[in-house]
């Protein structure tokens, strides 16, 4: 396989699983990603689940249909709204809230390095590295 076609594979699958991702927001885990909302945010929490869910099945939508001349461009906004929305995944950790599975600091911990993954395979895929 060439480098180019597993790009692809790997953006699509990205993109899938934003729009899966973006589903379970509006649908099944809508009160799980809420305990990730951090408080300091002005809205309110199903709110926020909402909106960011609608951003998920966009912008992985966006990952698997966009044109090869605008995928730089997808690429770099979905690492910003990967790294947009780590603090709520900091703030699972800090507040201690038990959504997905992550049923211990240790769990909700080691979840934190697997954003910047999310980032970098999301650069990588649409070629900004």
């Amino acid at each position: 396989m060439n480098e180019k076609t597993a790009k692809r594979i790997a953006r699509v699958f990205l993109g899938s699983s934003l729009i899966f991702a973006g589903i379970s927001h509006l649908t099944f885990a809508r009160r799980d990603f809420q305990a990730q909302v951090p408080d300091w945010v002005p809205l309110p929490k199903d709110d926020t689940v909402v909106y960011s869910g609608i951003a998920e099945i966009a912008l992985g939508s966006s990952l698997v249909l966009t044109p090869e001349k605008y995928q730089q461009t997808v690429g770099k906004v979905a690492a910003a709204f990967f790294t947009a929305i780590f603090p709520g995944n900091v703030s699972q950790y800090v507040d201690k809230r038990d959504a997905f599975g992550l049923d211990t600091d240790q769990k909700r911990f080691t979840r934190l390095f697997f954003q910047p993954v999310l980032v970098y395979w999301a650069l990588k895929s649409t070629d900004n590295l």
